[in-house]
């Protein structure tokens, strides 16, 4: 009997980590091995501060939910200790964090990822944690949009200057 509940149990958790994997714009595995309690518990506090939910999960219960959710490409780095970082929201946050903190942690490593239904490497997450904010992509865009105008602009008072020193 209680052999019945452990499993169901275990079910219900695979079940849960198998929703987040196919909810979440990103999800982030790294290998923690080496963080002493002070710099998890820095790392859990950066995370949460932006909405991100960060895990230690055993690599088999993950397996068996990347397997659920149709993404076993991610079981390659499913090797040694294994913590997961799931944001709902923004795509870039977790790994622009992650990124940040392995850094200044040598003992963080990033192993993979997936962003929005597709698999990705090290080197691919290293990429995403080094593109701008949502904010400095709008304000950039917002500097394009404004240039023809402010261009268009100039060339206006330019004539209008010369037009009055001529009259």
């Amino acid at each position: 009997m209680a052999n019945a509940k452990v499993i169901q149990a275990k079910q219900e958790s695979v079940d849960a980590v198998t929703a987040k994997l196919r909810e979440s714009a990103t999800t982030v595995v790294v290998d923690y091995r080496g963080l002493n309690v002070a710099q998890v518990t820095e790392l859990r506090k950066q995370l949460r501060e932006a909405g991100i939910e960060f895990t230690v999960l055993k690599n088999t219960l993950l397996r068996r939910a990347t397997a659920a959710a149709e993404l076993t490409e991610l079981d390659s780095v499913l090797t040694g200790p294994t913590a997961i970082a799931f944001s709902g929201e923004d795509a870039v946050a977790p790994a622009k964090i992650l990124n940040d903190f392995a850094k200044k942690n040598d003992a963080l490593k990033l192993k993979g990822a997936v962003v929005e239904g597709r698999v990705i490497g090290e080197q691919e997450v290293k990429a995403l944690a080094e593109l701008p904010s949502r904010e400095g992509l709008l304000s950039m865009l917002l500097s394009v949009l404004q240039a023809p105008v402010r261009n268009f602009a100039l060339a206006v008072k330019a004539v209008a200057d010369k037009e009055e020193q001529g009259a």
